[in-house]
């Protein structure tokens, strides 16, 4: 069920009708109802894993319970270290078997051996790495004392498999999320306001500038040896905005559809294409995933108390399993790792230059370039064909001539370019304007006429400009 879709609409409809109406006056039953609404939206991309989300909710409050009551310290590892293995090892198995059995069959073949190894034909559960991450967090939050253990069994699974934000987060903590389903909630108009223009935008987002978007970028991708440099090196940072504007679109109607409903979620996105620096970029991308790695990898590792040489080596190592945490593929850790190396060369630069205030737009656009750049690891296929774009990587006017051609010649592509051309430099307008904070923050503090004013043009975009038949899938269901 996609959040772009006529389906999600009537079935968000109904759950806030059942929810405000019918169950107002029990807050039990309106988690029971979310209960039963979130596992409705899970199985209906496919109710087989239902059992898997089941399962990882169910091991994680009872062995939670199980940790909060052992005394013995040892004891409490070993039952966190039972809880990690059953969460990890259900997320290691459906996303990274194949990954491991081929690569390690590569590699012995490299030493002059024969792999014989039949790879299985595993389905990736959609979200599995974000309830997993969510999930598991309670147990070790737990076992460190931050939080204490919640009796209420509907509730927890309830903040486990929160419809709005199960299958492509935002990745939420229990010790903020869980304690708004053990109270009352009531209905506030300011939260019915702020969720419909956070899925306003977000919608304004995925649907007008990513799916337009994606029209130019997969064509490219899909057949990089067509294509010259220049096209390709456009194409790769079109896929910047394209993945951007889906992930963040994701974001703002997962926390406008929880507002509906009387819940805060965590903001995800802060416009990181503003960022001076990588270092300020990963507090502005992916917010929650990131946050996620520094509590629960980075930290445990030694952090930044430690000596310079591991110091470099966590962050080394944590960006390296954030972009394995993506996707079982070398492109993906490739693409993890350079950033990690790009925030080591930031910290050593800085030790000898020092820019100033005037000169800080040099960050903004290094900072842009190279995040941009290594996207391509992101979006190939191969880490082959993400070396051969790489390759062939240059400027020319040759590009100018190959867009002019498509748009005399093909009518979908003219349609694309018509409504970016009016769609994006709105777009751009208004990630200035939010800098750092987010879309409703802004909008409460405008006029009237100028809310109603930005609405219009937003709901106009959609309708218009934006793709609404065969739109494609959020690209981190994938994750």
């Amino acid at each position: 069920m996609l959040f772009n879709s006529l389906t999600y609409f009537y079935f968000i409809s109904i759950v806030f009708v059942l929810y405000w109406w019918l169950l107002r006056k029990n807050f039990k039953w309106q988690n029971l109802l979310l209960f039963v609404a979130s596992y409705c939206f899970y199985g209906w991309w496919d109710a087989r894993f239902l059992t898997l989300i089941f399962i990882s909710s169910s091991v994680d409050f009872f062995l939670g319970r199980a940790i909060f009551e052992q005394t013995d310290k040892q004891k409490k590892l070993h039952l966190l270290r039972l809880c990690m293995l059953i969460n990890l090892g259900m997320l290691g198995f459906f996303k990274y078997f194949n990954f491991f059995t081929d690569t390690f069959a590569n590699l012995i073949q490299q030493f002059g051996f024969q792999a014989n190894h039949k790879t299985l034909q595993i389905i990736l559960p959609v979200g599995i790495s974000f309830y997993t991450f969510q999930s598991l967090s309670y147990s070790i939050d737990i076992y460190r004392g931050k939080i204490k253990p919640t009796n209420d069994f509907i509730s927890f699974m309830t903040f486990v498999s929160f419809f709005p934000q199960l299958v492509a987060g935002p990745i939420e903590r229990a010790a903020d999320l869980l304690p708004q389903f053990l109270k009352a909630r009531s209905f506030k108009q300011e939260h019915l306001v702020s969720g419909f223009r956070f899925i306003l935008y977000g919608l304004f987002k995925k649907m007008v500038i990513a799916d337009r978007l994606a029209y130019f970028v997969d064509h490219v991708y899909n057949s990089p040896e067509k294509f010259d440099g220049t096209v390709l090196l456009a194409a790769t940072f079109l896929f910047g905005f394209q993945i951007y504007c889906d992930f963040s679109g994701y974001s703002d109607i997962a926390i406008g559809s929880a507002r509906l409903l009387g819940f805060d979620l965590m903001q995800n996105f802060r416009t990181p294409y503003l960022s001076k620096s990588f270092r300020e970029f990963w507090h502005r991308w992916h917010i929650s995933l990131s946050t996620w790695f520094r509590d629960y990898i980075y930290i445990p590792l030694g952090g930044n108390r430690v000596s310079q040489s591991r110091w470099m080596f966590n962050i080394l190592l944590t960006f390296t399993i954030s972009g394995l945490w993506h996707g079982a593929s070398m492109t993906f850790v490739i693409w993890g790792f350079l950033h990690g190396l790009f925030l080591v060369c930031e910290y050593l630069i800085s030790k000898f230059v020092t820019l100033p205030r005037k000169l800080s737009w040099i960050g903004l656009i290094s900072t842009f370039l190279l995040a941009n750049l290594v996207w391509v690891f992101f979006r190939a296929d191969t880490l082959e064909q993400s070396l051969f774009i790489l390759s062939k990587f240059n400027l020319s006017f040759g590009f100018i001539h190959e867009v002019a051609s498509h748009f005399a010649e093909n009518s979908e592509f003219r349609e694309t370019m018509i409504s970016l051309l009016i769609s994006f430099p709105i777009f751009i307008f208004l990630e200035i304007l939010i800098n750092q904070t987010d879309f409703n923050t802004i909008i409460e503090k405008r006029t009237a006429v100028l809310r109603w004013s930005i609405y219009l043009i937003l709901a106009f975009a959609i309708l218009i400009f934006g793709v609404l038949n065969a739109a494609p899938q959020f690209i981190y269901f994938q994750f």
